[in-house]
């Protein structure tokens, strides 16, 4: 059973951020971190709306665990 969903978060190549979830096929983007994480808990709510979490494997009502990726940052 899966009682958490899981998305990482890292910088878009051109600017803002892109969240990618692990186990479900759900990408989305946004400006800042906080438009980004707004639009990834929309895009998994619209993804898992009329579904049966239990058929798909999932506790109810499973928080968003999201890891940050920073780009390593080079001093010289």
């Amino acid at each position: 059973m899966i009682y958490t969903i899981k998305a990482c978060i890292h910088t878009g190549e051109e600017s803002g951020f892109i969240a990618e979830c692990v186990e479900l096929p759900i990408v989305t983007q946004g400006k800042t971190l906080d438009e980004v994480v707004l639009n990834l808990r929309e895009a998994i709510s619209l993804h898992l709306e009329d579904e049966d979490l239990s058929a798909l494997g999932f506790a109810p009502n499973p928080p968003i665990v999201v890891n940050y990726k920073m780009a390593a940052v080079c001093q010289n």
